[in-house]
């Protein structure tokens, strides 16, 4: 792919950061977190908790009691996608998760560029626990639009993946493993929309589309950094104030590049707040987006 960095893209070493959900009950959604994912406090600030893995925050819990469960078929947050170095941790992640709560477990994939496991907290926010295959793995198809990165949804069996890359050694450090957010993935109402804004405003690129259901985005020739969907949520307006999603954090290298995208949202009339080292703006589906430097 080419990564040339041009004024109109985001960054070709954009990473995605910390995203945060507003959670009614505190003790029981930090509880799944700490036991079935092995995430810790590395702060309390904001009014909150951020969990993850050594110093790298992963999820910020706000508190929020008051606030109604979101719907099933409105925009939100589809899931975050928390992605592991190796197999061995993806596997020991998973066993821990599915030990602790079997229900919580709502299925897994080979995606082709990943192999991914996905279970659902307790106040119904989603999770992946994945891993990427190397880059050099991916392939790559060449369309009217763009190059698009190809994926699937394949069979991967529980049981026949803890055989082949589990092991006593990963789960005895399987809190301390490394891990980061790899992707967010989103319901909004319609994929057009979505590619008007994220790709067209934001300067994120298309790496694939799948029939008007959902649209992949990244920077830098991933495979995808971003997501949005419509298979729940097809003709969702704006989101209410609700428990569940709260924002999503985007991190950028420098301030150059928050000011470029700040120009870009204000050409395309998008109302954001500045103050130099980072902006917070909403997509159409007012979910919430902060873009800082790192």
């Amino acid at each position: 792919m080419n990564l040339q960095p041009t004024p109109d893209l985001l960054p070709a070493d954009l990473a995605m950061g910390t995203v945060m959900l507003k959670v009614g009950n505190m003790e029981r959604v930090w509880g799944y977190y700490r036991e079935a994912l092995g995430l810790d406090v590395v702060a309390e600030a904001d009014g909150g908790l951020y969990l993850g893995r050594g110093t790298v925050p992963l999820v910020h819990l706000a508190p929020a009691q008051g606030l109604q469960v979101a719907s099933r078929g409105e925009a939100g947050l589809f899931h975050t996608a928390i992605l592991f170095e190796t197999q061995s941790d993806l596997a020991a992640t998973v066993a821990m998760a599915a030990q602790f709560d079997p229900s919580a477990y709502v299925g897994s994939a080979d995606h082709l560029v990943s192999e991914a496991f996905y279970f659902t907290d307790p106040e119904g926010n989603g999770i992946e626990l994945y891993w990427d295959r190397p880059r050099e793995a991916w392939d790559w198809d060449a369309t009217a639009a763009g190059k698009t990165v190809r994926m699937a949804s394949l069979a991967l069996p529980p049981q026949q993946y803890f055989q082949e890359h589990l092991s006593e050694e990963a789960m005895s450090r399987v809190a301390a493993a490394a891990a980061g957010v790899g992707h967010v993935h989103l319901q909004v109402g319609d994929t057009a929309t979505a590619a008007e804004f994220y790709v067209g405003t934001l300067g994120f690129e298309r790496t694939a589309d799948f029939h008007g259901q959902a649209l992949f985005v990244s920077a830098g020739g991933y495979h995808h950094h971003m997501a949005m969907n419509v298979w729940n949520s097809q003709g969702a307006g704006p989101r209410k104030d609700t428990l569940g999603l709260g924002e999503v954090l985007i991190r950028v290298p420098g301030q150059d590049d928050v000011g470029a995208l700040a120009d870009r949202l204000k050409a395309a009339g998008v109302s954001s707040h500045h103050t130099g080292a980072e902006l917070r703006f909403e997509d159409p589906w007012r979910n919430r987006i902060r873009v800082a430097a790192a």
